[in-house]
């Protein structure tokens, strides 16, 4: 049986490769656009921690017997709620991007470390999860999109490192698609 150490571990080693990817861009290069898209590093954290926000909700819906609604909407439809996170959090302050990011992540810990092993790893404990252990969830849900974001972090980051010239500005970026 998976011990909640293990299950930290795992959450910790994903995390931990994201940062060894951005450690040490400059704010400038964490906010520029074209990490994914339009998205900026900044933006990809800010999607990490909304997702992570809402499991932890869902977690404590789930605790108090109740059906996670907000986090099935988001899992049926990632790609609208991606898209309304992303709009409703553009431009945040950087600051408030990795406090967020890494109170959401305390908060997960601090829930994941109150329930019982069998409550995380049991895929028949919460009927609203349709088989999938609690545990389950978090991998596919918090850990698979961390894993999704890495190597186009790591990319940018890479290029930044090579040339940040090379990188175009949100406004040119922005020109150039609507010109296309």
């Amino acid at each position: 049986m998976m011990e909640i150490d293990q299950i930290l571990d795992e959450l910790d080693n994903s995390r931990e490769r994201l940062l060894v990817a951005i450690e040490d861009l400059p704010d400038e290069a964490l906010l520029a656009p074209g990490v994914l898209g339009e998205w900026a590093i900044a933006d990809l954290l800010v999607n990490l921690t909304v997702w992570e926000a809402e499991v932890v909700t869902g977690i404590m819906r789930l605790d108090q017997g109740k059906k996670p609604e907000a986090l099935q909407l988001a899992m049926d439809k990632p790609d609208v709620f991606d898209a309304q996170c992303y709009a409703e959090n553009r431009g945040r302050d950087l600051d408030r991007v990795f406090d967020d990011w890494q109170q959401v992540r305390v908060q997960l810990e601090e829930w994941l470390e109150t329930l019982p092993v069998r409550a995380l790893t049991n895929p028949k404990r919460y009927k609203w999860l349709n088989g999938r252990s609690l545990w389950q969830l978090v991998q596919d849900v918090l850990i698979a999109r961390e894993k999704r974001f890495l190597p186009y972090a790591q990319l940018f980051a890479q290029r930044w490192r090579l040339d940040p010239s090379s990188i175009l500005p949100a406004e040119e970026t922005e020109y150039d698609q609507s010109d296309s």
